[in-house]
């Protein structure tokens, strides 16, 4: 029986779809406005910009959709040897099926379409998929960045306090030519960092401050004393004649700024998705392999990280050494990076989100269109575990990472004013 046409379709049945089509795109639609304007009059510049950009995102998913359906009649009709079909295939096939199909359009004996119907259908599926999981993450990882800097909220409040207790007693009782903010900012707030950093002989040692950096990710990764130290750093450059500088605001400022850069699709990461889909033959298993890429990434990402503070608490504490200094002095600098980079290190940021929600889409995309069993999720057990992998990616580096790559790179300079005073 052959599919009815909109000619022999009851007027009631089309006009419901577009209903609910209509619908369903008007209430998006509006509530992304809305959004914007919640942004723009609460001043949050940085989070409408990546709106922006998300928008720009899906317009081009959503444009790319439009082409395939305008030039699918034109696809659908083309016409290739059915020998060219026999390789670089997901999974394997009957070539009698293929053979069959390929004689319904295509006149010349031993052709078969260039890409079916069936695939087209498919491949737009996988396109609303991919824009639906990524728009998901996105959300995710700025809400989890965010919580993370929350956290640092009753710190800063914490040496607010702090600073105006002593600051009232230092400018009574010091002399000299040590300026009560270099002591008040050096004394307490850096000298537990490179205590805890630097102490015993073993903590030198290059392998075994790697080793330390790798597994501290996992574990309070921007503890209180390394806010304070790096706060007190900051502020000692940027801001020495105001103690009570709100950093943490400035963190918020900096971690919806690196969200911004990190939300977009860039062109690299689409030639990523087509290499992907290139390479995804039936016995490489690529998928398989797929996954414990951005887990790689991620935890090299965060050792990186992490072992740039340790380099930063071991130079103050040389500096202390050599007695050139009195009391901790912690110099941030990007010569720490790859490099002399940072940007190097949130580009791969950027590659891990969304290469990570690229194969959590790609899993539900299969999961839907061809089940469970179908050959491209191989063995149900890995299948489940890299679903899982993925979710502990995203909360890791959107909870964990992207705020600790915030906190390490926007400390050595100012790129963002407050809309306030500079002082709570």
């Amino acid at each position: 029986m052959d599919d009815a046409s909109l000619e022999h379709t009851p007027t009631w049945v089309v006009a419901a779809v577009c209903l609910v089509i209509v619908s369903v795109s008007l209430a998006a639609e509006r509530f992304l406005h809305y959004l914007g304007k919640a942004l723009k009059h609460k001043q949050q510049k940085t989070l409408y910009s990546a709106l922006q950009r998300l928008k720009e995102e899906l317009m081009l998913l959503g444009f790319i959709s439009f082409i395939l359906s305008l030039s699918q009649s034109f696809i659908v009709h083309i016409c290739i040897p059915e020998t060219a079909t026999h390789f670089m295939l997901p999974c394997k096939r009957e070539n009698h099926k293929v053979v069959e199909e390929g004689a319904i359009v295509c006149k010349k004996k031993g052709d078969v379409p260039f890409l079916s119907l069936e695939a087209l259908h498919q491949l737009h599926i996988f396109i609303f998929v991919l824009g639906l999981v990524h728009v998901v993450f996105c959300a995710t990882t700025i809400f989890l960045g965010g919580a993370q800097i929350r956290r640092w909220k009753h710190w800063e409040t914490g040496i607010h306090r702090d600073i105006q207790k002593k600051l009232e007693v230092l400018q009574t009782d010091i002399v000299g030519n040590a300026t009560p903010l270099h002591v008040l900012l050096r004394r307490n707030h850096q000298r537990e960092l490179v205590s805890e950093r630097t102490e015993g002989f073993w903590k030198q040692l290059a392998v075994v401050s790697w080793i330390i950096a790798f597994s501290k990710q996992f574990h309070d990764s921007v503890g209180k004393s390394d806010y304070e130290a790096l706060r007190s750093a900051f502020v000692l450059i940027h801001y020495p004649s105001h103690p009570n500088f709100d950093f943490h605001k400035y963190m918020t400022r900096a971690l919806e700024h690196d969200f911004k850069r990190v939300v977009g699709i860039s062109w690299y990461l689409w030639l990523f998705v087509i290499l992907f889909l290139l390479l995804n033959i039936n016995g490489w298993h690529t998928y398989f392999w797929l996954a414990f890429l951005p887990l790689f990434l991620l935890l090299v990402v965060g050792a990186k990280l992490q072992h740039i503070i340790t380099r930063l608490a071991q130079e103050a504490a040389a500096s202390l050494a050599d007695k050139t200094n009195q009391v901790p002095n912690i110099k941030p600098s990007k010569e720490h990076f790859w490099f002399g980079k940072p940007s190097i290190v949130l580009h791969l940021i950027h590659f891990i989100l969304f290469q990570n929600a690229f194969e959590i889409g790609f899993f539900f995309w299969v999961l839907v269109t061809y089940g469970f069993d179908s050959c491209i999720m191989e063995k149900k057990a890995y299948a489940i575990s890299r679903l899982v992998i993925g979710l502990i990616i995203q909360v890791v580096c959107s909870y964990i990472t992207l705020p600790l790559y915030a906190i390490v790179t926007h400390v050595n300079s100012v790129k963002y004013s407050l809309p306030t005073a500079s002082t709570v």
